[in-house]
């Protein structure tokens, strides 16, 4: 969403919990910085977390006039709607998809989609160059489960790495797109140790 945005022209801000995905943003030219912070400067939010109340009433209460929240990770919980309605004193429609909540102190706040997911609640849904990978997954992944159900213990597992390369490949080819393969001699030098400095 980060790179989509900001090929759009928009000063992008990346709020994080995680030091390695904040440095990861930062290392691909994202300003990174806490919400209480972003929340103060920002126009436009997007919870991508699939986590609970990302957007909470001590961030609706400094956001700018006329701000836009919407959910594009998970539920409608990653914004904590009933906060929102808390802090309001009117809630109404502007226009299909978006209600206005007219805050206790003069600004407003646009919640997009009822704070569901947005290219669900306000748009149609995931496009189809999408959900074929998701669907492949999904099957691939019981096909995995159902021949080595044995040796499975009962607990959630990762996407094993093979599966997601093959639907990778898969995908760029379907777009005329492939990538290299690896010699043996290279293979060899990386599964080895002797060689290198």
């Amino acid at each position: 969403m980060a790179s989509r945005v900001r090929g759009l022209g928009a000063r992008t801000i990346v709020t994080e919990i995680d030091p390695l995905r904040g440095l990861e943003a930062v290392m691909d030219g994202y300003e990174v910085m806490p919400m209480k912070e972003a929340a103060k400067i920002g126009n436009i939010f997007i919870t991508l977390t699939g986590n609970k109340h990302v957007l909470r009433a001590e961030h609706f209460a400094v956001m700018k006039d006329n701000a836009i929240v919407c959910n594009s990770g998970h539920f409608n919980v990653e914004i904590d709607i009933p906060a929102l309605r808390k802090l309001a004193k009117s809630v109404r429609p502007v226009r299909e998809f978006v209600d206005e909540y007219q805050m206790k102190n003069g600004r407003s706040v646009h919640l997009l989609g009822e704070g569901r997911l947005i290219n669900l609640a306000a748009a149609e849904g995931h496009p189809a160059s999408v959900m074929d990978m998701s669907f492949a997954n999904q099957a691939l992944s019981v096909e995995h489960m159902t021949a080595y159900h044995q040796t499975l213990d009962r607990r959630v597992y990762n996407v094993p790495k093979t599966i997601d390369r093959e639907i990778s490949r898969l995908k760029l080819a379907s777009m005329g797109m492939f990538v290299d393969s690896l010699t043996k001699e290279q293979e060899h030098y990386l599964a080895s140790w002797q060689e290198g400095t």
